[in-house]
C-alpha cells in the first residue's frame, strides 16, 4: 500500500487526497476546473481557487472540499 505525508504538518495517510501538500506520486493528474496537465491532484488554477470553501488550520492551504486538507476549517 502506497502512504503519502503532508509536507506542510507531516501527517500520514494511504490517499493523499487527505492531505494539504501530499509528496508527489509521480502521476500526471488533468485538472477537472482548466484541463491542465498537472504533477499534483490538488493543482490551483483560477477556476479552483475561486470555489474554495476551506482553509487548513495548520498551514492555511485553501480547497474545495474538506477531505483535500489536513485540519479543514470553513471559511467566513
Amino acid at each position: 500500500m502506497t502512504s503519502y505525508t503532508c509536507k506542510s504538518c507531516g501527517k500520514i495517510s494511504s490517499e493523499g487526497g487527505h492531505l494539504c501538500d501530499p509528496t508527489d506520486s509521480g502521476k500526471l493528474y488533468s485538472c477537472e476546473s482548466c484541463g491542465q496537465q498537472a504533477k499534483k491532484k490538488k493543482h490551483l488554477c483560477k477556476p479552483t481557487v475561486a470555489k474554495f470553501e476551506y482553509f487548513c488550520g495548520g498551514c492555511g492551504r485553501g480547497a474545495v472540499k474538506e477531505d483535500d486538507l489536513c485540519d479543514p476549517q470553513p471559511m467566513k
